[in-house]
């Protein structure tokens, strides 16, 4: 039997991961209507540098939900916030400038969700540590517009209250600030990057990482309770990227990969899927079970080594940027699905 790593903490991070991916759509959602409310030039500008900013966090929190890999959804009270949210934003209620200051508390608290998981996950696990890690990109590109947003803030509130403009000194200190914040990101994709998301090398080797650390926790335990949840999770993380990479990448690849090294992937796949399934019957008591996961990590290993020198080289020499970008998104969608699929099946096995 299968038991996985979803215990209360870790479903609580799944849910706030939720609750960040939907106030990030929101976030989106409210700049797009921002541009409808007659901005002038220097400040539309900053709001549409902000979709695109965006639109890579909502990414970046996409492929975050499917490393973690489980799958959630946001709280009823976050859902309820959002529709009252929405519901003001479109309206004619509140001022341009309320808009703007409810914007700018909405990316706070976007930051501060980022940050609370990251803190939390140093509690929970190395697996969850590495898996989360991209959050960090988000949390510094949303400080930053926070601080842009603030200097909108202060113009739009000036012309609200006397019909002037305020002095475009602000200007100066919120690019000095968002500059201080903005040096400090270090992600796969961030404010200066060209990409519009992870591509599927990226994708895929955070998969790898993800999996070789939850081996390295698993054989390093004595703790049976402990090594079943996380040869749990391993059994999860691999199928479901097996089955995405059968799905989206080795039917593609073939035709520049070749034949017989793509045939060599899926048959690969084939026997870790045989082994996960042969240790699944092994108690995590006996010492035949680390021995068996030790030859999964080993064939893991091999195979890691094989996709990420010559299958990522032969993309590499095959694929335009905006083709590897969206078969990294088409992967995750892939993934989602059969996280999906997995997690009830789990669930029903508990």
């Amino acid at each position: 039997m299968v038991v996985n790593l979803d215990d209360t903490k870790r479903n609580a991070i799944a849910v706030k991961l939720a609750n960040m991916k939907a106030l990030q759509q929101l976030v989106l959602e409210n700049e797009q209507q921002l541009l409808q409310q007659g901005l002038d030039g220097e400040i539309s500008d900053r709001i549409r540098d902000f979709i695109q900013d965006d639109q890579k966090n909502l990414g970046i929190l996409e492929t975050v939900i499917g490393q973690y890999g489980i799958q959630a959804e946001p709280k009823q009270t976050v859902q309820q916030f959002i529709d009252s949210a929405r519901k003001l934003f479109q309206g004619s209620e509140l001022s341009l400038y309320e808009k703007v200051s409810q914007h700018e508390l909405l990316k706070h608290q976007i930051v501060m969700s980022g940050l609370i998981v990251h803190k939390a996950a140093q509690k929970v696990g190395a697996d969850v540590m590495l898996a989360i890690g991209p959050l960090n990109a988000i949390n510094f590109e949303n400080r930053a517009h926070q601080e842009q947003l603030k200097g909108v803030l202060e113009i739009l509130g000036v012309r609200e209250l006397t019909g002037q403009e305020a002095d475009q000194g602000i200007w100066a200190r919120v690019q000095d600030a968002m500059a201080a914040v903005s040096g400090a990101v270090g992600s796969a994709v961030t404010q200066g990057s060209d990409k519009k998301d992870l591509n599927i090398q990226d994708v895929i080797r955070l998969d790898h990482n993800k999996v070789n650390t939850l081996f390295t926790e698993l054989l390093q335990s004595n703790d049976p309770q402990k090594i079943q949840e996380y040869f749990g999770q391993i059994y999860k993380d691999l199928t479901a990227h097996a089955e995405a990479e059968e799905e989206v990448v080795y039917p593609r690849v073939r035709a520049f990969y070749g034949q017989d090294d793509t045939q060599e992937l899926y048959d690969e796949q084939a026997e870790m899927k045989r082994v996960l399934e042969e240790i699944k019957a092994i108690s995590p008591s006996s010492q035949q079970f680390k021995d068996k996961v030790k030859q999964l990590m080993d064939a893991v290993g091999d195979h890691i080594r094989q996709e990420e020198s010559t299958m990522f080289a032969a993309i590499r020499n095959n694929l335009s940027s905006d083709q590897t970008e969206q078969w990294a998104t088409e992967f995750k969608a892939a993934k989602k699905k059969i996280q999906e699929r997995l997690g009830v099946v789990s669930e029903a096995n508990v």
